[in-house]
């Protein structure tokens, strides 16, 4: 385990969870943590959205770290691990915290109250009471297109005061709003963007990296786009997004992730495209799309060899 507050940093993947015949399947997510770990992430968040968090029972989601750990270790690398967590009680929410308290993890991300849509007083109150309670650091998640509300920078000033709320993950898809909460968050309070298609102008206004669905893909050339922005190569940087950018909306074409996990199955990488109802895998045409797109980034034949 990590001090999450200075690894919320570069790139980090939200795992997809593979499944087979309704059951999580085991090997398949094995081998997706150890071949994501042998490459340039620096993070992974698991059982989040990407990762069907909401459609796994606590029993599964034990198994889900127990074999993302053992993957990671396969690999020889140590790499931060965050638990996604999603709920609409705050006292339900401290129940998961607590059954979560002794896994191998490094912290949580934890996305504002569903359907209920609270007040920002409310939000407040709910995340600093989770705060208080949880075992291991928090990340926020803040995602009004789902949640139904959105965190304000006022409010997000206030839960960054809180010792073990360490940073965000940004998916408000407001840029004004980012820029403003990047020059006045404090010190140390991390922020990473979960906008895909937003990723190369939130590292242009600041933010320290980003939690990227789309990175299973080309986890390279995603990973170059961060680096050649630090070395200040902002030209580089441009010209490398480029050549991914379109990635980002042929993976949102049907709900995610099963256009990631099509993609994934093609490449031998999980054995199975299945997800949960409600659910489903990608439509005809959105398959032959992407069956088009891999087959267009595949090296030639002398190059594979």
């Amino acid at each position: 385990m990590t001090d999450l507050r200075s690894q919320l940093q570069g790139l980090w993947l939200p795992l997809v969870t593979p499944f087979r015949d309704g059951a999580l399947d085991e090997t398949s997510l094995r081998r997706l943590a150890r071949h994501y770990a042998d490459g340039p992430v620096d993070g992974m968040i698991l059982a989040a959205t990407s990762g069907e968090g909401m459609t796994l029972g606590i029993a599964e989601l034990q198994r889900v770290v127990a074999v993302v750990r053992d993957g990671i270790a396969d690999s020889g690398r140590t790499l931060p691990v965050c638990l996604g967590l999603s709920g609409a009680s705050t006292s339900k929410m401290q129940d998961a915290l607590d059954e979560t308290a002794d896994w191998p993890i490094d912290g949580y991300l934890i996305a504002s109250p569903y359907y209920i849509r609270p007040s920002q007083r409310g939000l407040v109150q709910h995340f600093t009471a989770l705060a208080d309670h949880a075992s291991w650091p928090i990340a926020l998640y803040n995602i009004p297109y789902r949640a139904g509300v959105s965190l304000t920078n006022d409010t997000l000033l206030k839960l960054a005061e809180h010792p073990n709320i360490v940073g965000m993950k940004d998916c408000g898809a407001d840029r004004a709003q980012s820029i403003d909460f990047l020059a006045r968050r404090p010190p140390g309070f991390r922020v990473l963007t979960g906008e895909d298609a937003l990723y190369h102008e939130a590292l242009a206004d600041g933010a320290d990296g980003a939690i990227l669905l789309s990175a299973h893909l080309e986890t390279d050339a995603f990973a170059s786009v961060q680096t050649l922005m630090k070395q200040g190569d902002r030209n580089g940087a441009l010209a490398r997004w480029k050549t991914i950018s379109a990635l980002t909306r042929l993976l949102f074409a049907e709900p995610s992730p099963a256009p990631a996990k099509y993609w994934l199955t093609r490449g031998g990488l999980i054995d199975r495209a299945e997800v949960r109802l409600p659910m489903v895998e990608v439509s005809a045409e959105l398959a032959a799309l992407l069956d088009e797109e891999i087959e267009r980034r595949r090296p030639p034949l002398l190059q594979r060899a």
